[in-house]
């Protein structure tokens, strides 16, 4: 664990793709927070392999040689599980077992979701406080106005109908 140079408080930069060193880094950070009561400052560095979000294209600034480099050589998922197969304690077989189990909950999930009636406009607005503060009775007055504006959109507007 080094100082930082602000306010001498502790820092350690760990490689934010090596899942034990992050955890190591961060337990004994943990460790100087409760013996000592100073802070700790983990810098994780890490690789975004993918997109900022759905607007960004990475590949405009990167190329897909750098990305797949990154992907296949210092993936997080793919360094643990190589390092748990290489102790015996994971194997490929087990990988694809749990995948096509987890495919098949997923699927079993997504069949029951299906068939539930969909929720109203209103739940919208009514399942986070107990009491509506005033920020969400407006954006929900505003909403209703733009539906009864916009009949053809909604399915004749009003609050039934939900979607």
């Amino acid at each position: 664990m080094s100082r930082a140079a602000g306010y001498g408080m502790h820092a350690v930069r760990v490689d934010g793709n090596d899942l034990l060193a992050v955890f190591n880094a961060c337990a004994a950070a943990r460790e100087v927070c409760v013996k000592e009561g100073k802070p700790v400052l983990v810098e994780a560095m890490t690789y975004r392999v993918g997109h900022h979000s759905t607007s960004d294209d990475s590949t405009r600034y990167r190329s897909l040689a750098e990305i797949k480099k990154w992907h296949e050589h210092d993936d997080p998922l793919k360094r643990f599980r190589g390092w748990m197969e290489g102790r015996g304690w994971w194997s490929q077989q087990q990988e694809q077992q749990l995948r096509d189990e987890e495919r098949m909950a997923v699927l079993r999930a997504l069949e029951r979701a299906e068939v539930k009636e969909k929720p109203g406009r209103e739940d919208l607005f009514t399942d986070v406080y107990k009491e509506k503060p005033r920020h969400l009775v407006e954006q929900e007055e505003e909403l209703e106005e733009h539906v009864r504006k916009y009949p053809e959109v909604y399915g004749g507007g009003g609050k039934e109908g939900g979607h």
